[in-house]
């Protein structure tokens, strides 16, 4: 994945030079216009980041390095002897067998004895030169995939900030390897911070403290910077998918790293900037609608929302990836061509459509400060459908994909919308605004309208769109809409598989009711909030073409104090994992193409 600083570089240049305006034929297929700012196109000449509250001189943040992954046949007295710490899950009933072949095997026993009367998870000190830390979890029956998550988590916190090189086993627990990588790899990443000092390592629950010399030596004494995770060995003892582990977890990464930027770091002009280098990290086709493409377009939905901002920057991103011919999801030998996908033609099988609302005032109808205060993370959908997109040109999965991604803010001021305005969506519905501060169905309805017109065999949109969802479900799961409810057995397994839980809401027809409208088509929202999760889903449908399968997911599950199943951070990345589950896990796009 990039780096920030790779992204955006520092030198000053005039933004004008990214102008990029691609037209669109009757069918609504992009065509390679002169402006369009592809994959093979020269890297584009960058403004600066907003230097109000950041000087320019401020270093940026980066994503941190990946760990290394490495295959280890079995762990040995010697081995340990050199790794910061050692973790075993193993099945409650399999009694000591599993833990026969691990170096100082008695240690581990009564470590199994202790887990078994607690909480699941004990940890000691190995006699070595090292002092090997090792942590247990002992999986009980009938664990459901997040449970084994989340109880990965919890091993992973036992050496947070305290180790640099590990090992991870999973003897006779199955699957539970894959959860205790995925754990050891999001406990890895960090999110972006403008610290000027280094982040100290937590304290450790069961680490002896040195005893002081004297009553009077009592001053609290400064803990060493965190170690961060670099290397990461794996006893396999079932199949491992690891590149498809390692994908989510990057794209993971990847979400949650853009969800927690402040807002003058990611603005909707750096946002694009952004996006034009990851296309072609990725070898992606890259296009930019920005405003007067959009008002030809008739996305005036998407426009209304856009309107209060000082700048005239927002848009919407469509990037497309295709496999390789000749090489449907195999990796090609010499390297990965970066001209296969320049020129994106046919249908994509799947659209990723993404709400990015870069920050959320609430407009016209402004937010309180406790509402407003996390708004920089509105726009968690289109991190979602962009890392999504992301991980799928790196594992070269064998479908076409493209993501959609509505990028602007919603401000208060001067030009801002108003309700009771009418408003004509880029597919000829007229909308009845009603609360300003419902933009996220506004601008998700023009780029679910433009995305429709490639005709896609399912889409899909994510976004944090209300927060009935959020009461409804807490932050533990993400609600789920379709239009199609013979695919709801395969969406809600993927959820169950994946870790990342999903729950359906009703879709019936007779709450259209509720957002009849006496002078337009629709109501943008009821004026009651009883609901509006389910409304919300209602409304977008309006917006995908007839006989097209659809799926909504509100990511009601994006923050969440103190993290989510193995994701120890607020901001979760919720919607990467359970996406490359459901395209490349299950059968839902063969699903989709019966039932269109």
């Amino acid at each position: 994945m990039l780096g920030w600083n790779g992204a955006v570089p520092r030198e000053r240049a005039s933004y004008t030079q990214l102008t990029n305006d691609p037209d669109f034929t009757r069918d609504g297929q992009a065509t390679a216009a002169r402006e369009i700012c592809s994959a093979l196109a020269p890297a584009p000449a960058v403004r600066p980041l907003n230097s109000r509250l950041m000087p320019p001189r401020t270093s940026r943040p980066q994503l941190p390095q990946f760990p290394a992954v490495v295959r280890r046949a079995r762990l040995s007295e010697r081995a340990a002897a050199a790794l910061d710490a050692i973790l075993v899950l193993v099945p409650q009933d399999a009694g000591d067998v599993p833990l026969a072949a691990l170096p100082q095997a008695e240690r581990w026993a009564r470590l199994r004895a202790r887990a078994q009367q607690a909480d699941g998870v004990r940890s000691a000190t190995l006699a070595n030169a090292r002092d090997t830390r090792a942590v247990l979890g002992i999986l009980p029956p009938r664990a459901t995939p997040f449970d084994t998550l989340a109880l990965a988590g919890r091993m992973l916190k036992e050496i947070a900030g305290d180790a640099e090189v590990i090992a991870l086993a999973a003897p006779g627990a199955g699957e539970a390897l894959g959860a205790l990588l995925s754990a050891a790899l999001a406990h890895a990443f960090e999110l972006p911070s403008f610290r000027g000092t280094p982040r100290p390592a937590p304290a450790q629950p069961g680490r002896a403290v040195p005893p002081t010399s004297s009553r009077r030596d009592t001053a609290p004494r400064e803990r060493a910077p965190a170690r961060r995770l670099q290397r990461i060995e794996i006893v396999p003892g079932a199949p491992l998918d690891l590149r498809f582990i390692e994908a989510a977890a990057r794209g993971n990464d990847l979400a949650r790293f853009l969800t927690a930027l402040p807002p003058n770091v990611l603005d909707a002009a750096a946002y694009r900037e952004f996006l034009a280098r990851f296309a072609r990290e990725h070898a992606l086709a890259f296009e930019w609608l920005g405003e007067p493409a959009l008002a030809r377009l008739g996305a005036n939905a998407f426009l209304a929302v856009a309107r209060g901002s000082a700048t005239r920057t927002a848009g919407i991103a469509h990037l497309s990836y295709r496999p390789e011919r000749g090489a449907r999801g195999r990796r090609r030998s010499g390297g990965r061509s970066r001209t296969h996908r320049a020129a994106v033609r046919g249908a994509p099988d799947v659209a990723l459509v993404g709400k990015g609302i870069l920050f959320d005032t609430g407009g016209t109808n402004l937010k309180p400060h406790r509402s407003m205060l996390e708004m920089h993370t509105d726009m968690a959908g289109s991190a979602v459908a962009l890392a999504t997109l992301g991980a799928l040109a790196d594992l070269h999965a064998p479908l076409g994909a493209d993501a959609w991604l509505a990028i602007t803010e919603n401000r208060i001021g001067s030009h801002s919308y108003l309700p009771q305005e009418i408003v004509r969506a880029a597919n000829g519905v007229t909308i009845q605004v009603i609360h300003t501060d419902a933009e996220g169905r506004m601008a998700l309805a023009d780029t679910l309208a433009l995305a429709g017109r490639t005709r896609p065999r399912l889409m899909i949109d994510f976004g944090t769109l209300t927060g009935t969802c959020i009461y409804a479900l807490t932050e533990r799961m993400s609600g789920l809409a379709t239009n199609e409810p013979r695919l709801l057995p395969t969406l809600l397994a993927a959820g169950h598989a994946s870790g990342e839980r999903v729950w359906s809401f009703p879709f019936e027809a007779d709450y259209d009711a509720d957002l009849e409208s006496k002078v337009a088509d629709v109501l943008q929202c009821s004026v009651e909030a009883k609901g509006d999760h389910i409304l919300a889903a209602r409304f977008l449908a309006r917006f995908v073409p007839a006989g097209t399968p659809w799926v909504h997911l509100d990511l009601s599950a994006a923050l969440r104090a103190g993290g989510l199943a193995h994701v120890p951070t607020d901001v979760t990345g919720f919607g990467v994992r359970y996406a490359l589950h459901l395209l490349l896990k299950t059968g839902v796009l063969t699903e989709a193409r019966a039932l269109a």
